[in-house]
């Protein structure tokens, strides 16, 4: 029973763990590595209790069994963990872009939250507040409730399938980046109008660097336009979360 016991919560560990070290926020480089174990480990026993139906019958196998089902459930823990991921890594590269399209955008001025390389400052605050903002409306209950209920979608002995898990990140991958195109449009359209306006004056008056002199007013412009825009991005960042990422 002790044995049962033990492999059934390692089970467990292997799809929750799995989930909890590649989702955003726990999964974040800043975070320790222990805390996430620790905070993996904890879930994975809170929630062995409510899906012991479903995870005990399968541990009294082989030692070949085992192994497969062992790798299969890290491959699906992964899966669960990387489609959240990805709509924030859509967001990162969203915001990187605006800082740029604002002349905002230099390389290190930010410390990213998810990844350890530096990103500009405006692209790492608005990665900061979407992230803040998922975890005030308790997205991580989400993916936990996701967790739970992949269980029945997904059975432990139904193995992991690579054709659908390719398809669901292809489709999450595509669905994270249309949000965030149009969230991300009023910046393009301010970059293409400003930056072509500069460019006829510039052309009108070749003996004045009117790029330089230009470049203050157009970061001030954007700092404007995000002021205004960022509530309305956030909050539809965090409507289209669930079904992109935790929908289908």
């Amino acid at each position: 029973m002790i044995e049962q016991a033990v492999l059934a919560a390692f089970l467990a560990f292997c799809r929750i763990g799995a989930c909890f070290m590649l989702m955003p926020g726990f999964g974040s480089a800043r975070v320790p590595a222990q805390v996430r174990l620790f905070v993996a480990v904890a879930a994975s026993l809170a929630l062995l209790f409510q899906l012991w139906e479903e995870i005990a019958p399968f541990v009294e196998r082989s030692a070949d069994a085992l192994a497969l089902l062992i790798v299969s459930e890290i491959l699906i823990g992964a899966l669960i963990g990387l489609v959240a991921r990805f709509y924030v890594l859509a967001l990162q590269f969203i915001g990187a872009a605006i800082s740029l399209m604002v002349g905002f955008g230099a390389p290190g001025g930010g410390i990213a939250l998810e990844e350890p390389e530096p990103q500009p400052a405006l692209g790492a605050i608005i990665s900061f507040s979407a992230l803040l903002l998922l975890f005030v409306l308790d997205f991580h209950h989400q993916i936990v409730l996701a967790l739970v209920e992949s269980y029945r979608a997904v059975p432990i002995d139904t193995l992991f399938n690579a054709r659908v898990a390719l398809v669901n990140l292809a489709d999450t991958i595509s669905e994270a980046f249309f949000v965030m195109i149009r969230l991300g449009s009023p910046f393009v359209a301010y970059a293409i109008l400003v930056n072509l306006a500069v460019g006829f004056v510039n052309k009108l008056t070749p003996q004045i660097p009117i790029y330089f002199i230009s470049l203050p007013f157009i970061i001030a412009g954007g700092l404007i336009m995000i002021y205004f825009a960022i509530a309305t991005m956030l909050s539809l960042f965090a409507d289209g979360f669930y079904p992109v990422t935790l929908g289908r």
